[in-house]
């Protein structure tokens, strides 16, 4: 393990045991049964290793590489099984950290929030969806942008300018994206702050919900006018009709102007016109109909 990543992992436990799990006020003294060999900072800081050293591989190539080389930092480094049941136990635990950590961040102080959703495909054999142990969760949905029809999910991600994730979830795509993100943004509405500025595509227009965003949540809901939406028409602060860089663009805007602990001036709603990612006419939500041999 080079340098850079053990001062990191180094940093990273320092930093979860001192402050982030006290202040989640997650403590595992008072619990039944036996303390594990490796503390829960350590179970994180191998999860970051993980991730930055193999990516999406194998968990078992992962444990046998760090039972190999990490046992200098983690001694108590536990076989497969006991790796993968205690990471998969520590779910609500990793989702916790990882937004009490991205606010230590710049671009959580920005006023700008990106809302979009892509598929998610999890196989494309007929009879492989029938064997599934995802039927009942996954469905049928169709990806306008491919101009096709998937069998798997639907990820729903409200992230800052630079892309860091805030919000995010995976839904059957043939509940209604509106419906989908409005129950991810009541049950992390702590997460979205009074005047914020969500922008979405048309995909997330509707009345209902950007009555929620703003009523609820006290946010301003962005978008592009839909074709039967006289220009201006719908909830936005800018017209769609004006130029058209891509949302690669806003984001690189967004993020090369911040400051820390302020939002930054291509946040705010009046300069978002300078920055409108979508042409006249754009939008990621197509046809529904699932294909014929669909359940």
């Amino acid at each position: 393990m080079n340098n850079k990543l053990n001062t990191l992992l180094t940093t990273l436990y320092v930093t979860l045991v001192d402050r982030v799990l006290p202040d989640l006020d997650y403590d595992r003294t008072h619990r039944p049964g036996r303390r594990p060999a490796l503390d829960d900072a350590e179970l994180l800081c191998l999860a970051v290793a993980q991730h930055l050293l193999h990516g999406s591989s194998s968990e078992s190539r992962w444990v046998r590489y760090a039972r190999a080389h990490l046992t200098g930092m983690f001694p108590a480094m536990p076989q497969q099984s006991g790796y993968n049941k205690r990471i998969r136990a520590a779910g609500p635990l990793i989702s916790a950290v990882i937004t009490a950590l991205a606010k230590d961040t710049a671009s959580w102080h920005e006023i700008l929030r990106l809302l979009d959703s892509t598929p998610v495909p999890c196989d494309t054999s007929r009879e492989t969806v029938k064997r599934s142990d995802l039927v009942g969760h996954a469905g049928y949905g169709y990806c306008a942008s491919h101009s096709r029809f998937f069998w798997g999910f639907r990820l729903y991600l409200v992230c800052t300018p630079d892309g860091m994730p805030v919000i995010w979830g995976l839904a059957n795509p043939k509940i209604g994206e509106r419906e989908t993100t409005q129950v991810l943004l009541d049950h992390d509405c702590h997460l979205v702050h009074d005047g914020q500025v969500i922008l979405a595509d048309k995909g997330f227009a509707g009345k209902e919900f950007e009555a929620f965003v703003t009523d609820e949540l006290g946010a301003h809901l962005v978008r592009p006018d839909r074709k039967d939406e006289s220009p201006g028409s719908g909830p936005s602060v800018v017209s769609a009709s004006g130029s058209s860089p891509s949302s690669t663009r806003l984001k690189a805007n967004s993020a090369s102007s911040s400051t820390a602990g302020a939002p930054s001036k291509a946040s705010t709603p009046e300069s978002l016109r300078n920055f409108w990612p979508w042409p006249p006419g754009s939008g990621t939500t197509g046809s529904s109909t699932p294909p014929t041999n669909a359940p």
